[in-house]
């Protein structure tokens, strides 16, 4: 209610719009299934990879630590992606933490999805608005009875009422499917910004290019560059 709020206020919205669009119509049959129960605290994951970023590894240990680290992200040409982001997914998951990730489409959806489930087994649910009804309470309820850590979704899943927050992130804030298109049009990047400020998580808004609005974040000091050192850049992209 909260989140709601404070969207509606950014936007000049009202908050019934808002919450029509955080909390999906209920379903019966789904609210009648026997909740599950929530899976261990797994371990911490290997995260080699993000030492090619300067300042990678630190910025996992803060999410590690529950500290509120906030970074725009430049992945490295050919990078995989999701698998970096579900590391640190996994990284707050280590901690006892929740964690968000939002994608501009069905395609990367799979891929983070498949990529945290590697890591995670069960322990993570995809979210989209266009389930099946039933499915989306279903997956929206484990998330809100705690059962699952991770969520990974499209513009829906932003809302998404995630326990105890450490980390969330927006990859290619830059798509314009991150708009919601009904009233008052709520983007991912925003949303998750304000999520991350209040819950004193972790925010990583990353792409293999930067928008106005992350460098903005960036030259206003809130967040950090997490970028790779120029030797790294040489290397990975291709020659011109």
């Amino acid at each position: 209610l909260e989140l709601a709020r404070a969207v509606a206020d950014k936007y000049g919205g009202m908050l019934t719009d808002v919450v029509r669009l955080a909390v999906p119509p209920r379903h019966a049959g789904a609210e009648k299934s026997a909740p599950r129960e929530p899976r261990p605290v797994p371990p911490r994951p290997a995260t080699e990879a993000w030492s090619r970023y300067q300042h990678g590894p630190s910025f996992l240990d803060a999410v590690h630590a529950g500290r509120p680290a906030r970074a725009v992200w430049q992945a490295l040409p050919g990078e995989d992606w999701p698998a970096r982001l579900a590391e640190a997914a996994a990284t707050a998951a280590a901690a006892g933490r929740g964690a968000l990730i939002v994608v501009p489409d069905h395609r990367d959806l799979q891929r983070v999805h498949d990529a945290c489930t590697a890591l995670l087994g069960d322990d993570v649910v995809g979210l989209a608005a266009e389930l099946a009804p039933a499915e989306r309470y279903r997956r929206w309820l484990s998330v809100l009875r705690g059962a699952a850590r991770v969520v990974v979704g499209t513009r829906a899943a932003m809302f998404a009422p995630v326990h105890d927050l450490g980390f969330a992130a927006v990859w290619d804030d830059g798509d314009e499917l991150h708009s919601y298109p009904q009233t008052p049009y709520p983007h991912s990047r925003d949303v998750l910004t304000l999520r991350a400020h209040a819950a004193g998580a972790a925010l990583v808004v990353g792409g293999f290019a930067r928008t106005a609005e992350a460098a903005l974040l960036v030259e206003s000091g809130w967040a950090r560059e997490l970028v790779a050192h120029r030797t790294e850049v040489r290397a990975a992209a291709p020659r011109v």
